[in-house]
């Protein structure tokens, strides 16, 4: 998403993402023209050759090779593959190029002296290239040859292609909406975001049934009393997608989308910018209330016929938001959502006709989504919701964790790989009714708990904000993307990453547990007690849910967290609610473990115990020190010290991260 994710980030402009793409085409065509010279060094040899000279075997790729190089060429391998490796130098100089005329604003002419006939834009020109030079060694007797490093080319250019990445286009709906507007108050039409769902859906759709341009590009930016700079930004960015090549983007992703005219306006604009091959539409569902709306809205998608007809081979892809849904509703809440809205989905989908892959917006951290033992993570996903197609996004420091070093890459793949093909052997009988309905109750009761102190208590900003480090971390340069989608709002615009990550370094991990105690203590106080404890033995996407909940107990430390308390807020309110809060944390631990069964916290997982037994007494002198150097940056801010603190609080954050272990 480097390069193409927007969402809520002012830094990534059209104009960067041209960069990217220009970027990724430069790496990848230099890598391939480094491949394709090694393999002519190793292909030297000409086919065996008869008493008249000519080749002993018939082969119609050899000859196709013989017609480029001619019948006298002694390395006729060598004389097809040099062209190709001479055309991969140039499309890397082409592109070299386009990104310095991108870079200065479109002044340089140095990419207009390459043809499209002297550059490569499409990978299956080099495909046929490649293939024809396996099949010929196939042909006349050297299959070992073309089964070595010649393979190894080919599936890295099925595989990667001229783009190494297509990346992915993230935006909020709410600009697609203000874009929209801008057009329709433009031509006279009256104010799109005043207008109804019903109304917007119907427009859209007559649009896309018209082969009338809503608008002719740049008229955007004659008007800057109607087209707002966001809105051209994304008219703009629009634009940037019509021009760009084959390959080099994705999927254009759709942030906090609730509606099904959310989903239809950005196929509008692709349509209208030109886009010739529009990049499949996959909308985000990331609140309960939105998770809650996801299959209504892609039913009354699926009964339009020009969104149907728009969708490539009857396919859809939607993403889930783990992160912010359980930001908005707590973990327990989020995670029951996110099971059966998917099932919900899936009906849908099978009711349509339509093919559906998920794709999983996950982190690192078991607040965001995340799971260590990601082969059981995939295969306690709702049944019917995998069928081998499974995307999920790798973030932060989980990305070195897990595809660092090549060792690390081709274990992390294999254990993806397993795992998605072991879900569909596996048999997971679907919830019957009756815990369907224990887990509605968990979820309501932990849903209250939750929002009763994120959202209901007013105290709750004040002592977050001076109790853990959200302030600065905003200010370091950690991040991918500013802190907050928008610049005011409390928590609620808070991005998931540093919501998360924030009550990591204080070692309470609350968005992990808090409303998960509460529920548990009201079923087992109640006649559902036993389908409660049932649930837990018996169904393993709910055994999972409530064993990670308690491996994020077993790392927490609420004496850490009042340490926290104790050197940085003085506001008597924040203080109390601090104690109120420790309080819940040490009634989760009891209740995770009335209803495990357990003694201690994660008393089966007996590696994760001894690494804590090693690694806690240090994290515990970097709380420490973490705590002190937030006192100190808070009396110190402007002074000469405060770069200095900065240093150490940065260099603390790291320390503590790593102790702590997946948490970004």
């Amino acid at each position: 998403w480097m390069g193409g994710d927007r969402d809520g980030n002012p830094n990534v402009t059209p104009n960067v993402t041209r960069e990217v793409c220009l970027t990724n085409r430069i790496k990848a065509a230099e890598l391939l023209e480094k491949d394709i010279r090694e393999i002519m060094g190793s292909l030297s040899g000409n086919p065996p050759r008869g008493m008249d000279d000519t080749c002993r075997f018939e082969s119609a790729a050899m000859q196709r090779i013989r017609d480029r190089v001619g019948m006298d060429s002694r390395a006729p391998y060598r004389s097809f593959l040099h062209p190709v490796a001479e055309r991969l130098a140039n499309t890397s100089a082409w592109a070299r190029a386009e990104l310095l005329k991108v870079q200065k604003g479109g002044v340089s002419d140095e990419g207009s002296l390459f043809s499209t006939e002297d550059i490569f834009l499409d990978k299956a020109e080099l495909m046929e290239d490649l293939i024809t030079v396996h099949e010929s060694l196939c042909d006349t007797g050297n299959a070992v040859a073309a089964d070595g490093r010649l393979v190894d080319v080919i599936r890295k250019v099925s595989a990667f292609g001229l783009t190494l990445v297509p990346l992915d286009v993230r935006q909020e709906s709410d600009r697609h909406s203000e874009a929209l507007d801008c057009i329709t108050r433009y031509l006279g039409l009256g104010s799109y975001l005043q207008w109804d769902e019903a109304a917007r859906v119907n427009w859209i759709t007559n649009q896309l049934q018209s082969k009338r341009p809503l608008i002719r590009s740049g008229a955007w930016n004659e008007s800057d009393e109607i087209f707002t700079p966001t809105a051209v930004d994304t008219l703009e960015t629009f634009k940037m997608i019509s021009e760009q090549y084959d390959a080099s983007l994705g999927a254009y992703v759709i942030s906090q989308c609730t509606s099904a005219s959310d989903i239809m306006a950005v196929l509008l604009l692709q349509r209208d910018a030109g886009v010739k091959k529009p990049l499949r539409v996959v909308p985000l569902f990331e609140t309960l209330d939105d998770l809650n709306g996801a299959a209504a809205t892609m039913d009354q998608l699926f009964n339009i016929p020009a969104y149907v007809g728009s969708l490539e081979g009857r396919k859809q892809e939607v993403m889930i938001g783990y992160s912010d849904s359980a930001k908005d509703a707590g973990r327990l809440a989020a995670t029951w959502a996110q099971y059966e809205k998917q099932l919900e989905l899936v009906d849908v989908a099978k009711k349509h006709s339509v093919d559906m892959t998920f794709f999983h917006g996950k982190g690192g951290t078991v607040g965001r989504g995340g799971n260590p033992n990601t082969f059981n993570g995939i295969v306690e996903h709702a049944p019917g919701t995998v069928n081998g197609q499974f995307r999920v996004t790798e973030q932060g420091e989980m990305i070195n964790q897990n595809f660092g070093y090549s060792d690390r890459a081709e274990r992390t793949l294999d254990i993806y790989t397993a795992a998605v093909l072991a879900e569909q052997h596996t048999d997971r009988p679907l919830p019957n009714q009756e815990w369907k309905n224990v887990m509605d109750k968990l979820s309501d009761i932990s849903c209250d708990a939750y929002r009763k102190i994120v959202r209901g208590d007013e105290r709750f900003v004040p002592y977050f904000r001076a109790a853990t480090p959200e302030l600065e971390l905003s200010k370091l340069n950690i991040g991918s993307r500013p802190a907050k989608r928008k610049a005011t709002g409390g928590v609620e615009s808070l991005r998931a990453i540093p919501w998360i990550f924030a009550w990591t370094q204080t070692r309470l991990n609350l968005p992990t547990w808090l409303g998960v105690g509460e529920a548990i203590n009201q079923v087992l106080a109640s006649e559902d007690e036993q389908t409660l404890r049932q649930m837990y033995n018996e169904w393993g996407s709910f055994r999972t849910t409530i064993d990670l909940v308690e491996m994020i107990l077993s790392k927490s430390d609420s004496s850490i967290a009042r340490h926290y308390e104790d050197v940085l807020v003085s506001d008597p309110a924040a203080v109390d609610l601090g104690s109120e809060i420790r309080k819940i944390h040490d009634g989760t631990e009891q209740a995770i473990k009335n209803l495990t069964g357990h003694k201690i916290l994660a008393e089966n997982d007996h590696l994760l115990l001894q690494l804590m037994a090693v690694r806690n007494p240090y994290v515990d002198c970097l709380n420490v020190l973490q705590a002190e150097t937030l006192k100190r940056l808070r009396a110190n801010e402007n002074s000469d010290e405060e770069q200095v603190l900065n240093d150490a609080l940065l260099t603390t954050i790291t320390g503590v991260a790593n102790g702590m272990g997946n948490t970004g």
